[in-house]
């Protein structure tokens, strides 16, 4: 399977992402994704000696955010 690039759609029935994937759909760096990651903020899974990130820890993270900031603007 081809290595997806920007130009190129996700495939939405993909439930584990690659780090680089999972930062491209935050729309950030790799680096950010991985300290992210380090600091228990986004969950990963280990799939044998690589580090996946399950589509819904995305949404999780996204949604702690945004309830973070709701807060804080109140």
């Amino acid at each position: 399977m081809p290595e997806p690039d920007a130009d190129t759609p996700f495939d939405p029935t993909l439930i584990l992402l690659k780090v680089e994937e999972a930062a491209r759909r935050l729309g950030i760096g790799r680096t950010l994704m991985y300290a992210l990651i380090g600091a228990g903020e986004v969950e990963s899974v280990p799939v044998g000696r690589l580090r996946r990130v399950p589509v819904d820890a995305l949404h999780s993270y996204v949604a702690r955010q945004r309830e973070s900031h709701a807060h804080a603007a109140a």
